[in-house]
């Protein structure tokens, strides 16, 4: 064995002890040469070079006195202007735009009400507070870095204008172009960064004073938390935030008082039309979108329907009608109605209307009508006071008998009132018997239902319909809340779940924007985690490989959340959508096999989400293939969630 010579033998830690003094001693008589203008010298050496002397103490020694900030600054004033509104929590991530508000809310304002929140994308962010209102009934703010960071959150944003879910988003710019720091600064800055937006919230300013800010931001939640409910945002330039407060007019800036507006309800005549109709219909229907906007909103809703015996159609963007209920309908219920009374439905002629895509040419599909041509439509839907002329979210135009811009919520109270009023003495018995035929119509559907469910319950990869029923056999004992179910597990949870209270069902993104899964989870745990309730998510896997760094979040903040994926290894619909187009195409099956996947699959390599979701500090485990292992994996996650921790479970799915 060949000896090696000890003067030639370095240890490591001398080694690095001999580059940093070289380097400090090299560094120093090379600074000392070059003199002040070195910068502008030609034989200027790269800095792309290890950390030097000089450049370590800069960033870890004591930096050189700067003076202090005289007076109050802006930004602490901002501070009281947000605490005065009770926001519990801000989720954001960090920027240098609104670095001085940053540092007032951590310093001045004790990092509590609002309590930052550190979020790794601006889409989650938004996300979280998508989810957090759901729950709590409550908004967040969200702190956005000018024209890039409005960028990232603006998916999210698009989702809560569709979702009528309020979120307060302010972002941070530099407006004075002669005053702006050069080069990244300015290209995060804009003259009004808040035009990226405007077409999808509810209102947006830019405050010029301390003065203007405190006026402009209670506006805005004012115009947020009035329904129809929407995002608003403010545009906030880090001067005023550093600038010191001052008086104007001999005047210090102070804070209005919010006072909540009351929501819009339905005139008294469409109401007592609408109670006519109603009340002497032989097959009145009710269609429900998103009309409980609190627990309240489901008990004026069953008191309604119980009240005409008339079938509830719930469409899911919230949780509107108890599943349990005899009256509960499939949309097959408007075939026979002869009025019908939609509330709050971001789609009605879609409820009315039978569209098939057969990728005709032109792209027009198949429509056929679901309805009679007598029946008589009703609605009171308050997003009619806020549409808004570039996208689309307002669907197609339908023609409606008596139609009310106003909160159906709100307007329950007087309609139900009045329909009690309109019921002649002779059709009370004629409206009590509906109950017989809507009780046997219900178990014959929860028969079908379970019938359906049971179809490939020992295949692997595992049916969507064993994943939801063994996720609520393992929590049934809990007060749960289902916080999301992204991706399409064929609605199994609303068929068969036994969803009573408003907070068991949250509904979904609004703009089917992929991504609004993962951070909307975590921010409905975080509210149901001060509620004391079990908060579980059906989880896609395209839509957590959006923005995955909620993960993170969730254990940084320790935020107890049973993630279950819905991992079907490719994005099916668009699978779908590829081979029905290469159908009507008439192409001939390629010699590789089916081309549908191409482009829309997740596999090769296989995404190993229990890894990635250990590494951000969750509990997970997977994958999970064989059914039978699917029980005592949710009965462990289950018990970490019970401890405080998120947990995950990698389970392969059936595509739908």
């Amino acid at each position: 064995m060949e000896k090696k010579n000890p003067a030639s033998t370095v240890g490591r830690r001398s080694f690095l002890g001999g580059v940093v003094a070289s380097s400090a001693a090299t560094l120093l008589t090379t600074v000392q040469a070059a003199g002040p203008d070195s910068a502008n010298s030609t034989s200027a050496k790269p800095s792309a070079l290890p950390p030097s002397a000089q450049g370590a103490a800069a960033e870890t020694g004591v930096p050189a006195d700067l003076g202090h900030a005289q007076g109050i600054p802006g930004s602490d004033f901002m501070v009281d202007v947000i605490k005065s509104l009770d926001i519990p929590f801000l989720p954001s991530n960090c920027a240098s735009s609104f670095r001085a508000l940053h540092e007032s809310l951590i310093d001045y304002g004790g990092n509590t009400k609002p309590e930052f929140l550190t979020c790794l994308h601006e889409e989650s962010a938004v996300g979280m507070a998508h989810g957090y209102f759901k729950i709590a009934g409550k908004p967040l703010l969200t702190l956005v870095h000018g024209t890039v960071g409005l960028q990232h959150a603006s998916m999210g944003i698009y989702n809560a204008w569709c979702d009528r879910v309020p979120v307060i988003i302010v972002g941070g710019n530099d407006l004075d172009a002669a005053y702006r720091p050069p080069g990244v600064p300015t290209f995060h800055a804009a003259q009004d960064i808040n035009a990226m937006v405007r077409d999808y919230t509810k209102w947006d300013d830019t405050p010029v004073s301390l003065q203007h800010f405190s006026q402009s931001f209670v506006r805005a939640y004012k115009i947020a938390m009035t329904p129809p409910y929407g995002p608003v945002a403010i545009s906030l330039d880090a001067a005023l935030q550093m600038a010191p407060m001052h008086a104007h007019a001999g005047k210090m800036p102070y804070i209005p008082r919010y006072v909540p507006t009351s929501p819009p309800q339905g005139d008294s005549g469409a109401v007592k039309e609408a109670a006519k109709l109603l009340a002497n219909a032989v097959n009145p229907v009710i269609v429900a979108d998103r009309t409980a906007r609190t627990p309240a909103g489901i008990a004026l809703l069953v008191e309604l329907a119980e009240l005409l015996q008339a079938k509830v159609i719930d469409q899911g963007s919230r949780m509107n009608f108890p599943t349990t209920h005899y009256l509960s309908s499939g949309l097959g219920a408007v075939a026979d109605a002869d009025v019908i009374i939609g509330l709050e439905l971001s789609d009605f002629w879609g409820t009315v209307n039978a569209y098939t895509d057969n990728n005709a040419e032109g792209g027009d599909g198949v429509q056929t009508s679901r309805i009679k041509p007598q029946t008589k439509l009703i609605s009171i839907n308050a997003v009619e006071l806020n549409t808004k002329a570039n996208y689309q979210d307002f669907q197609r135009f339908q023609v409606v008998d008596v139609q009310m811009a106003a909160d159906a919520q709100a307007t329950l109270p007087a309609l139900i009132e009045a329909v009690r009023s309109a019921i002649p003495n002779d059709r009370k018995a004629i409206i009590a018997k509906r109950a017989d035929a809507a009780k046997k119509a219900w178990e014959e559907n929860m028969v079908r239902n379970r019938t359906a469910a049971a179809l490939g319950w020992n295949a692997s990869p595992i049916s969507t319909a064993r994943l939801v029923m063994e996720t609520f056999d393992a929590i049934k004992h809990l007060d749960w809340s289902l916080v999301a179910s992204e991706g399409n597990v064929s609605n199994w949870p609303t068929r068969l779940w036994p969803m009573e209270k408003h907070h068991q069902w949250l509904g979904r993104s609004g703009g089917y924007g992929v991504g609004y899964g993962a951070p909307a989870s975590v921010g409905a745990a975080l509210a149901n985690k001060d509620l004391g309730r079990f908060s579980v998510s059906i989880q896609s896997d395209g839509d957590l490989m959006y923005a995955p760094g909620v993960l993170w979040t969730a254990a940084k903040h320790k935020i107890p959340l049973l993630s279950v994926m819905h991992n079907n290894r490719g994005y099916h619909q668009e699978v779908m959508h590829v081979q029905r187009l290469a159908n009507f195409r008439n192409r001939k099956v390629n010699l590789g096999g089916d081309m549908g996947p191409v482009g829309t699959s997740l596999q090769k390599p296989d995404i190993e989400f229990h890894k990635l979701a250990e590494s951000m500090g969750w509990w997970a485990k997977g994958p999970i293939k064989d059914p039978a292992q699917l029980k005592s994996a949710l009965k462990e996650a289950v018990a970490v969630v019970q401890s405080g921790h998120p947990a995950l479970l990698n389970v392969w799915t059936q595509p739908r």
